[in-house]
C-alpha cells in the first residue's frame, strides 16, 4: 500500500465534517492482476430519490521541488484511477483533493485553466487550516 500523503487526516475531517461518511480508508481497486488505492472512498445520503452519493478522493499536497512534477504524476493517478473506477464502480465519482494555496498557484494559473476546461479533472479544494471545504470543481456531487 502506497504512503499516505500528510494532508490524509485533513482532508478526512473535511469530508466528515461536511456530511460525508468515509467508507474506504484506502480504497482499494483491482484490474486484472494490479492493485491500486485510491486515498478515501466516502458516501452521502442524498434522499430516497438519489440514494447514495458516492466518490473517491485522491489527495495531493504538490510538495517536492517541482510542482509541474506534482501535477503530472497526479494526472497519471487520477487517471489511472477513473478508468478502472469507470469499468468496477461507474457510480463512483473520483476528486482530486487539493489545498487551497495548490489551487490557487496551480489551477488559477493557465496550464491549471487548460485541465479544468474540459470538466474531464475533478477537484475538491479545501482549507487545511480551518478544514473546510472551499469548493469543488466543477460542482459538488450532492447538486447532481
Amino acid at each position: 500500500m502506497p504512503a499516505r500523503d500528510h494532508l490524509h487526516n485533513v482532508v478526512r475531517n473535511v469530508l466528515t465534517s461536511d456530511g460525508w461518511t468515509i467508507t474506504h480508508d484506502p480504497l482499494h481497486l483491482v484490474w486484472g492482476k494490479r492493485d491500486v488505492y485510491a486515498d478515501l472512498g466516502a458516501e452521502r445520503f442524498v434522499g430516497a430519490q438519489k440514494g447514495p452519493i458516492r466518490i473517491a478522493v485522491e489527495i495531493k499536497s504538490f510538495s517536492g521541488p517541482s510542482p509541474i512534477d506534482a501535477l503530472e504524476k497526479a494526472l497519471g493517478q487520477f487517471t489511472l484511477y477513473h478508468d478502472i473506477l469507470a469499468r468496477v464502480e461507474p457510480d463512483r465519482e473520483l476528486f482530486l483533493a487539493v489545498s487551497d494555496m495548490v489551487y490557487s498557484e496551480i489551477f488559477e494559473e493557465a496550464i491549471g485553466q487548460l485541465l479544468l476546461a474540459n470538466e474531464r479533472l475533478k477537484l475538491l479544494v479545501f482549507n487545511p487550516e480551518t478544514e473546510v471545504i472551499e469548493q469543488w470543481t466543477p460542482e459538488p456531487p450532492t447538486a447532481r
